[in-house]
Parts: structure tokens; C-alpha cells; sequence
């Protein structure tokens, strides 16, 4: 094992919940109490089609864009003040660190957002680079952003471990050669089977940093 690039939400960070409760936090800034369930019922839906799902069924007086803007503050202070690494990550990033393994961050989210809670995390240190889709062109969907985070660490791909929780990005990296590491998280419990199928090691937790070591030092052999 040389290096590892990992995936952000619901990997490294707790977050995945925040995305229940956004726009619930928003309307209640608003002064408005959310239905039950309604994470639920945002979660297919567009931003705009949110906003208007939100704007209509609450009498909100502001715009469709001033919802959305609204919203995406609100995710933007959590990442800002209270989103928190998941437990035994910062001892595992150490672990890497200490052999001397080179890591980067492929993820979805924006990179001000994902910046603003590495920093505050105290885990932004450990990272060469930070790539994100956006800039990249391309989601999880293709491999670009695994190549990109390739290309920058130097590494060879068969000893290079791409960390994700979410079963779609973890094929996507396995189809293009590398080993995967799955990582559990609540959000995406109906997909975990799959995915320790799909993966090289499975990690309940990062507190197995042994257990996962043995496994990774003979990736590559």
C-alpha cells in the first residue's frame, strides 16, 4: 500500500444525516415547524423542485432562489461549525501518515464546505490535494476524479485504496482497478451488503486500522 484517496460524506465525516435535515433547519430559521418526514420527501427532488415544494406547501414569501441560497447556507454553516469526523478517523489517518503513505479527498461536495470542515477538524494536514466533481467535470458515476487523485499522489493504482461508503462510487473505482475499501455508514445500511461484496476490505469502523493494514500491505503483491 502506497497511498489512499477517500471520499468525504459519510466516509471521514458524520454528514450524511445533515442532508435529512436541511431543509427542516431552513424553515425553522424561518420560523416554521417541518412535517415529519420531510428529508424523505426532499430527497429525490431537484433543489428547485425543493424550493418549490417548500415555497408552496409552506407559504413561504421568498423565491424559489432565495430558498435554494437559503438552504445552501444552511448546509455551508454545518460543514463551518458543526459536522464531526467519525470515530478513530483522525487515529487512522495518523496510522497511514506514520508509514508514510500519501492521501487525497475525492468528493462530491463543494470544496469550500469540505475545506471549512477539514480545517476545523484538524484533519486537513493529512491530505495532499482535494478534488471535487465539480471541478473535475464529471461524478462518481466515471473515474475521472480517482485518476485525478491518482495522478497527483504518484502512486501505483493496485496499492492505492479508494475509501467510500456509497455502493455506486465504491463499483466505480473497482471497475477502474483500484482496491476498495468500504466503510460503513447508516445512511446507506440498505446498500452494505452489497458493498462488502463489492470490496476489498470492509470497515464497520476505523478502529481496525490492524486488521485493515494486513489486509492492504499485499494489495499490490
Amino acid at each position: 500500500m502506497q497511498g489512499a484517496i477517500f471520499d468525504i460524506d459519510g466516509t471521514l465525516l458524520d454528514s450524511m444525516s445533515m442532508w435529512d435535515h436541511a431543509g427542516e433547519w431552513y424553515l425553522e430559521r424561518l420560523g416554521h415547524k417541518a412535517e415529519p418526514g420531510l428529508g424523505k420527501i426532499l430527497l429525490p427532488m431537484s433543489m428547485e423542485q425543493a424550493a418549490n415544494y417548500m415555497r408552496e406547501k409552506y407559504c413561504l414569501e421568498q423565491t424559489n432562489e432565495e430558498i435554494v441560497s437559503g438552504v445552501e447556507e444552511t448546509v455551508s454553516r454545518y460543514y463551518r461549525e458543526e459536522v464531526l469526523p467519525k470515530p478513530g478517523v483522525k487515529e487512522f489517518l495518523t496510522q497511514l501518515r506514520n508509514r508514510r503513505f500519501v492521501m487525497a479527498v475525492a468528493t462530491s461536495s463543494s470544496r469550500k464546505e469540505v475545506e471549512a470542515a477539514l480545517s476545523r477538524c484538524g484533519l486537513k494536514p493529512f491530505f495532499k490535494q482535494i478534488f471535487t466533481c465539480t471541478e473535475i467535470g464529471a461524478g462518481k458515476d466515471k473515474p475521472d476524479i480517482y485518476e485525478a487523485a491518482l495522478s497527483c499522489l504518484g502512486t501505483e493504482k493496485t496499492c492505492t485504496w479508494v475509501f467510500e461508503d456509497a455502493l455506486h462510487a465504491a463499483v466505480t473505482a473497482k471497475k477502474a482497478g483500484f482496491p476498495v475499501a468500504g466503510v460503513f455508514d447508516e445512511a446507506s445500511e440498505r446498500e452494505q451488503e452489497e458493498l462488502k461484496r463489492v470490496s476489498d476490505y470492509y470497515l464497520k469502523d476505523f478502529n481496525d486500522f490492524p486488521a485493515f493494514y494486513r489486509i492492504a500491505s499485499g494489495a499490490g503483491e
